[in-house]
């Protein structure tokens, strides 16, 4: 893989991070996403993250091309959870295990070392292993399992919550 930047997310991203989630949401159980998002609602998705507060979404790019994303979103909308965050990232396939996941929540984690986030949170669909792996070395611990909480090609599947402090 050549030289990769990690930046902010901006408009001419949308295309490829829309193939890319789309990809998990057809082949994997690691989105809950049962059918491909539009363009149009991952146009809303990448509306709601600015470069202050606490919605923040980071592309790993390489080539000219997003080929990942961090993000932190609303962990629940009542307003006692508001210093709460719940991150993600997702890779193109074939980029797992070079360092890009950690590289893309180092961006996440110190914008949002700035601003008023408490804790941070990470659903993991089981199994995964890299994403659990990735997660320990970015100081979450785990807290929960949801037991059969998501149904999807026709299995019910496990989430491992994890969690970690961030301001």
């Amino acid at each position: 893989m050549s030289e990769v930047l990690i930046r902010r997310a901006i408009e001419r991203d949308l295309p490829a991070l829309l193939d890319l989630y789309n990809h998990y949401v057809a082949t994997t159980h690691v989105t809950f996403d049962v059918e491909p998002r539009t363009r149009e609602q991952r146009q809303a998705w990448l509306k709601q993250f600015s470069e202050r507060g606490r919605h923040q979404c980071f592309v790993a790019e390489c080539g000219g091309q997003a080929v990942g994303w961090s993000c932190s979103v609303p962990f629940k909308d009542r307003a006692a959870y508001d210093t709460s965050v719940e991150t993600s990232v997702y890779l193109a396939p074939g980029g797992q295990g070079r360092g890009l996941g950690r590289r893309l929540y180092d961006a996440l984690f110190e914008a949002l070392s700035r601003e008023d986030v408490h804790r941070a949170f990470g659903g993991i669909a089981q199994p995964n292993e890299a994403s659990v792996a990735l997660h320990l070395k970015m100081d979450f611990r785990h807290v929960g399992t949801y037991r059969e909480v998501g149904r999807k090609f026709g299995k019910f599947w496990d989430v491992a919550w994890y969690e970690r402090a961030v301001n």
